[in-house]
């Protein structure tokens, strides 16, 4: 009998972002807007946008199709706020 293969995302510990419960079942503008707050993800966004990616290669063909282009929602959703916030900062820093 052959050994299930070992997943290495069981092993991953992470103290970067702290999403509350349920927070992956709400929706899209939902999870950007949480994922993006200092609260949940202190080192910006960036941060949320790894702890989303994390959760949807942690959930892998679990995910009905709905939720998956929801949490690929999200996905979209935060990356335009993070390069909102950059294009902030490099317009305070005087251009570039």
């Amino acid at each position: 009998m052959a050994h299930a293969p070992r997943k290495w995302v069981k092993t991953v510990k992470t103290d970067s972002t702290h999403p509350p419960e349920g927070l992956f079942t709400k929706d899209s503008e939902t999870i950007a807007r949480t994922l993006a707050s200092k609260r949940v993800s202190p080192k910006g966004p960036g941060s949320g946008m790894r702890m989303l990616t994390y959760f949807l290669n942690r959930a892998g063909k679990g995910l009905s199709a709905t939720r998956r282009r929801n949490l690929e929602r999200a996905k979209r959703l935060l990356s335009e706020r993070m390069r909102e916030a950059r294009s902030r900062k490099s317009s305070s820093r005087g251009g570039n």
